[in-house]
């Protein structure tokens, strides 16, 4: 925005702190100088016999003390209010050199102001957190964008070499290229779909209405049975009624995602996955459990970031895009929710997710 240059908010300090100066010191000289009118001021003569100075002499031997006294008045507190100003306003400096310092890209930088608790370092520290957030959001963003590109441009790149081997043999069977594109190309749908879901729930364009988490836990159950039944996993759901408050589609694709992942990541043929849903006093909470592999304490909290797979790569079927941990992770947040992985001690993982409570249901 463009703006008329005007004075400084140092200026303006001294300017004010003279002025109220300047202002006490004229009504103080005021008051004594009308006092000493009324009542006469007693001095001695040449006799040393006292007598009152009338009025007008009064006057005019004090306005030139009076005078003097206001200039000196002026003068200190112009530069009494400069020195003042300058110090109170040094943290405002510092913060207003960080602030164009990340306007231009630099996002790094921290003001740290030392000193005890003040209004101006209560700002400076709230700045220093926007910053720390505003710098991971970035990093994080420029991963995932990195991360993205990397895998919409795999299934092209497969896709150009399986057309370029058939153009190369025409006698090649074309039923067996049109089978890998079919699948090289929905892996590429379910990627850019991963991708939409994404957005969608990080910008929070979703109706929110009453839900039934039990009721979306057998749906997904029902619709990855088969899966699990192809690798040998079995599935136990329980929990009661557990309303919440949120978009059924988007916590219907949360909680698909967290069982596709339970079983996927799994032992084979003698897998289990637990689903669970409950109400506690913080909400609602759904409880995805399996068995697997076992993981460390420290690489549980990264399985939520993009194209993650745990301890390697899986390249089988339904195997999934490396968004389903992350897009579970965003749709939690989405609903105001929070996410726990925990690591179970017999190998696999523990996924929470607790939801606010569901607000009271309008009377009709």
């Amino acid at each position: 925005m463009n703006r008329r240059p005007g004075l400084s908010v140092r200026v303006k300090l001294t300017l004010s702190y003279a002025g109220f100066l300047m202002l006490a010191g004229a009504l103080l000289l005021a008051a004594i100088g009308l006092f000493l009118v009324r009542e006469g001021w007693l001095q001695t003569n040449a006799e040393g016999a006292w007598r009152a100075t009338p009025g007008t002499a009064f006057v005019r031997g004090f306005a030139p003390t009076a005078a003097a006294v206001m200039l000196f008045l002026l003068g200190f507190g112009l530069l009494g209010g400069w020195i003042l100003s300058g110090r109170m306003l040094a943290p405002l400096t510092r913060i207003t050199d960080a602030t164009r310092m990340a306007t231009n890209g630099s996002l790094s930088h921290r003001i740290r102001l030392p000193g005890r608790s003040d209004e101006f370092r209560e700002l400076a520290d709230a700045f220093d957190t926007m910053l720390a957030r505003l710098e991971a959001h970035v990093a994080e963003q420029r991963r995932f964008a990195a991360n993205a590109s990397h895998e919409l441009r795999t299934p092209l790149a497969i896709s150009k070499s399986l057309l370029d081997v058939a153009r190369n043999d025409p006698t090649r069977e074309p039923g067996r290229l049109v089978d890998r594109l079919s699948t090289v190309n929905a892996r590429a749908i379910d990627l850019t779909e991963a991708l939409l879901v994404l957005s969608r729930a990080e910008q929070r364009s979703f109706t929110r209405e009453h839900v039934d988490l039990s009721l979306l836990a057998e749906e997904a159950t029902e619709a990855l049975l088969p899966l699990a039944e192809k690798r040998g996993v079995t599935i136990e759901t329980s929990g009661d009624i557990t309303p919440a408050f949120g978009s059924p589609a988007l916590l219907l694709q949360l909680t698909t995602n967290l069982v596709h992942n339970a079983i996927v990541h799994n032992v084979p043929e003698r897998g289990v996955v637990w689903v669970h849903t409950g109400v506690h006093h913080t909400g609602a909470v759904l409880t995805v459990e399996n068995t697997g592999e076992h993981i460390s304490p420290e690489l549980a909290p990264t399985l939520t970031e993009p194209f993650q797979r745990g301890t390697e790569r899986v390249h089988s079927d339904r195997a999934g895009v490396g968004l389903g941990l992350a897009i579970v992770e965003t749709l939690t947040h989405a609903h105001d929710g929070t996410l726990t992985l925990t690591p179970r001690s017999a190998g696999g993982l523990r996924v929470t997710v607790e939801l606010p409570p569901a607000p009271p249901l309008a009377q009709p």
